[in-house]
């Protein structure tokens, strides 16, 4: 049993059994029975009953009758929606997204809000408080009703201290305490990472690499990162700056970028570099959508994509460019890690197979054959709610945790 998303307490045999099993039923679509419980467990029927005649007790989780078309209709465990309320937050470079769910990660509310990382830690979580308030208020919710929050933000995370280490696209955030600021400010326990890696981890547990034990989860947006799970753990390197795929060196001649660096991925097919190439077109007075945007310095990556969505050949020969760019690197991160799928998320992703099949092309081209014949590289199917619900499934780690050794 896979222990990613929670730390394994100090606690008895009995204990860590029932830790395991909370997450073998959260993570199990439709439900899971006991006696799959036992088989999966490695346990007698017995001990499983214990443990899950506890958790109903306590209202952790409910029996709900499976649906099969025909035949019996088993009994199997669902964690209870109604135990408690949480909300995960993706923070990008230009959005932030909130998500109320329930206790079994249903999406109650929602909102999204344009943003600017750029204008540092304090007017952005100034903005991201109002938005709390703003979300909880649509839904007839205070505050006292969110039991945990999970957060990601575009850079990399000291998760310890719940702050940001020498990031990229996020200039005055570099040692800010973001986790204890917004604990303060809400009064609820917040689970804080880096967004990609939250991306890999809704998408595993509910998107397209559901189960999967070897997943990179790439988001292409403004920036460009990855979030690795490798045999079945989230792997976050030495100062959890692993998964930094945007600042692998492509072109050392090529743009600067944003690191300090020349012809880094992120350069060359991230979201500025695809809004910047959308003005050169536009400026060279081709025969394209987007130069009938009347002001063309203001045109961004969103205008590309939808250009491209439209059937602008110079809009989805720009997007191409951008798929075999992270074609290439992705290439280097199949043969280094050998995943068994590749998730490619972020807004820029919506372009569907005019980014997904220069992808796909160059990593045939440019991985070993052994690495490559087994990859599955796919949209996320979570589209831009990816990050948001690895959020999610970060706070409800938390809750459902802490309720287990409350109850142990």
């Amino acid at each position: 049993m896979s222990t990613s998303f929670w730390t394994v307490p100090p606690q008895n045999i009995k204990n860590l059994n029932k830790h395991a099993i909370i997450d073998l039923i959260r993570f199990t679509s439709g439900g899971i029975s006991r006696v799959e419980l036992s088989r999966v467990m490695g346990i007698t029927r017995a001990a499983v009953t214990t443990i899950v005649n506890q958790l109903l007790h306590d209202g952790i989780v409910t029996e709900i009758e499976a649906h099969f078309p025909s035949g019996r209709k088993p009994i199997v465990l669902e964690i209870n929606p109604e135990l408690c309320r949480v909300v995960g937050i993706d923070m990008g470079a230009t959005h932030i997204t909130l998500l109320l769910t329930d206790c079994a990660a249903h999406v109650l509310n929602e909102l999204e809000i344009p943003f600017d990382v750029n204008q540092g830690p304090r007017i952005s979580l100034e903005q991201l408080e109002q938005a709390m308030s703003d979300l909880l208020k649509k839904s007839g919710l205070s505050l006292k009703d969110i039991r945990a929050v999970g957060m990601g933000v575009p850079g990399p995370i000291v998760e310890n201290v719940g702050m940001v280490m020498g990031p990229p696209i996020m200039p005055g955030w570099d040692g800010y305490p973001i986790r204890d600021h917004l604990q303060k400010k809400w009064g609820v326990p917040i689970a804080i990472g880096n967004d990609a890696e939250m991306g890999a981890i809704g998408e595993w547990a509910y998107g397209a690499g559901r189960g999967a034990r070897n997943l990179a989860y790439i988001k292409v947006g403004t920036g460009i990162g990855s979030g690795l799970l490798l045999d079945g753990q989230v792997y976050r390197g030495t100062t959890g700056c692993a998964g930094e795929i945007g600042h692998i060196t492509l072109n050392e001649n090529g743009p600067v970028c944003t690191c300090g660096n020349r012809g880094c991925l992120e350069a060359m097919a991230g979201g500025w570099a695809i809004a910047s190439r959308g003005r050169e077109a536009a400026q060279s007075k081709a025969r394209t959508l987007l130069s009938e945007i009347n002001t063309v310095s203001e045109i961004s990556a969103s205008d590309v994509i939808e250009a491209a969505g439209q059937g602008d050949l110079i809009a989805q020969q720009i997007v191409s460019e951008a798929g075999g760019h992270l074609g290439t690197a992705i290439a280097s991160l199949v043969n280094l890690f050998n995943p068994s799928m590749v998730v490619i998320g972020g807004k820029i992703s919506q372009t569907g197979d005019l980014l997904l099949e220069p992808i796909r092309k160059t990593v045939r081209q440019r991985s070993l054959k052994a690495a490559a014949r087994d990859v599955r590289i796919t949209a996320a199917y979570l589209g831009k709610r990816s990050s948001g619900m690895g959020a999610v499934v970060e706070a409800l780690s938390i809750v459902l945790h802490q309720l287990a050794d409350h109850d142990g």
